[in-house]
């Protein structure tokens, strides 16, 4: 096995746990948020800065990264580690996101939390008299797409995924999936699911037979989690976790993008299907509230982009709920940005300071945001797995919740 995962302590009464994941460059603590470094970058951070925010895991985009600068020219460097200069884990998603982004939802504001019940976000059946022009077109065998970086045509298949992926040499690796939406129909969302579940298949054994062939020349080989799909259909979620959980997988992604009503069900159905000894990872999912209910339901790994986007545009975590650093209230406030907050920005910086650094346009407003917010959401799940081991997980999660939503 590539990766050892060990479960500490369990949660009373429901599906969470405290654990260790063990991987070629260093543990993980679980459960434990991801820092999202899409194109071998955390934006705006460099590494001592991503590992002052004591993040221990850092998630890149295949399908960026395979775009620019090429997963070829990565694997010259001697992988992602090395090119990006960051030493602890890594992983790499499978590129089905940006499938699904290029795709179903490209023209649409469809994101991993969708409003179902908007009729601007529902998806029409298919047909080519009202079809909305895409960038990717999803077939049996693979995905064509356009670049959006120069419009050149590209063919992605399961096997293509995975070898991407063992070029950039990260220590966790996704099979290829096809990202659905709450908005499209059962019957597509069942065409996906067995689409899905052959690419898994594929994605494994080509993944096995590179493993054999080790052609990276390394002594360690990375870890293959399967990716659960199938909506907000219980019948569908229930099929693909026993599917998915029954192959020789290391590990589990949960996948789609899900209407945010009926999150917690989904996580639910899936977690208590999967085989318990192995680690789960909630794709693309990262608000507090969503956290609180992932680690409850048995999610081990979280990643999400939210941290960084809103550091960047100035929409700040605190204990209290979120503020909009920029706002004039904050222009006279020689206080920290959150008391309770041990970042190093919290304990150098005013929010008066930083409310001059995002209205004068200076970058390192981005910057001082991004690393608050990622120590703010990374220490809030370390927080959560130690409430687990202390056995008081439901009155962190109350008294937390109780603060912030006021």
């Amino acid at each position: 096995m590539a990766i050892k995962f060990y479960i500490e302590k369990e949660l009373k009464g429901a599906l969470g746990r405290a654990g260790t994941l063990e991987t070629p460059h260093g543990v993980i603590h679980t459960p434990a948020f991801v820092s999202v470094g899409t194109k071998a970058t955390v934006k705006a951070l460099t590494p001592e800065q991503i590992k002052s925010t004591v993040a221990e895991v850092v998630l890149a985009n295949t399908y960026h990264l395979y775009l620019e600068p090429g997963a070829e020219r990565i694997k010259s460097f001697g992988g992602l580690h090395k090119f990006m200069n960051w030493s602890g884990p890594l992983m790499t998603d499978s590129g089905g996101f940006q499938v699904f982004s290029l795709g179903a939802a490209y023209g649409k504001e469809l994101s991993k939390i969708t409003k179902i019940t908007d009729p601007s976000q529902m998806i029409a059946e298919r047909s080519l008299d009202s079809e909305t022009p895409r960038l990717a077109t999803i077939g049996a065998d693979g995905v064509s797409f356009r670049s959006h970086i120069d419009g050149s045509l590209h063919y992605i298949t399961p096997e293509k995924s995975i070898e991407i992926q063992h070029n950039l040499g990260a220590d966790i690796i996704f099979a290829f999936d096809e990202c659905t939406s709450p908005a499209e129909n059962f019957r597509y969302q069942e065409e996906a699911l067995e689409r899905t579940h052959r690419w898994a298949e594929r994605s494994l054994e080509h993944h096995q037979r590179l493993n054999l062939e080790n052609p990276r020349g390394l002594t360690s080989v990375p870890a293959l989690f399967g990716i659960v799909q199938g909506g907000r259909e219980e019948s569908l979620r229930k099929r693909s976790a026993e599917f998915i959980g029954g192959l020789d997988f290391d590990g589990f992604g949960i996948g789609g993008s899900f209407a945010k009503e009926d999150m917690e069900t989904v996580v639910k159905w899936v977690n208590e299907i999967l085989p318990k000894e192995k680690p789960r990872h909630l794709l693309g999912i990262g608000e507090p509230e969503d956290l609180f209910m992932g680690v409850e339901n048995g999610v081990d790994l979280f990643d999400c982009v939210a941290p960084t986007r809103n550091g960047r545009g100035g929409t700040l975590y605190t204990s209290k709920g979120k503020v909009n650093i920029r706002n004039a209230e904050f222009r006279e406030d020689t206080g920290p940005l959150d008391q309770d907050c041990q970042c190093e920005v919290c304990k150098n910086y005013s929010r008066a300071y930083l409310c001059h650094l995002y209205r004068a346009h200076e970058m390192l407003g981005g910057t001082l945001g991004s690393i608050h917010n990622l120590y703010f959401i990374i220490n809030l799940v370390k927080h959560m797995r130690q409430s687990i081991i202390d056995g008081n997980f439901k009155e962190l999660k109350e008294r937390f919740l109780a603060e912030y939503n006021k």
